[in-house]
């Protein structure tokens, strides 16, 4: 019964977003690091033509919320798949990193 108030108690808080967060950044690329006590997520945006890709955004994790997070993940994937059709992944080594032809001006 305890456990039960404890999980209605995560359910009801307000949470804020201000209007720069609220927007979002474009990420295509995210590596993951870890060590014993932390999981490091980089999210990264790589464009067209340019030779480096750029860190947009790090979020530092703890073992347990980067577990809670690769479940949710799953659980919305599944749910995106149920509503919307399977999510078609390029063969293996078909990534494409270099965004197609060039733009000339």
């Amino acid at each position: 019964m305890e456990n039960n108030n404890q999980n209605q108690q995560v359910k009801n808080f307000d949470i804020e977003i201000n209007p720069e967060t609220a927007s979002g950044i474009y990420s295509n690329l995210a590596l993951i690091n870890h060590s014993n006590t932390e999981f490091v997520v980089d999210f990264i945006q790589m464009m067209p033509g340019m030779p480096k890709a750029q860190v947009k955004s790090r979020i530092v994790l703890t073992p347990q919320h980067a577990k809670r997070l690769a479940q949710a993940l799953v659980d919305n994937i599944n749910k995106f798949e149920n509503q919307f059709g399977e999510i078609k992944e390029p063969e293996q080594g078909q990534v494409p990193l270099n965004f197609g032809p060039k733009g000339e001006a």
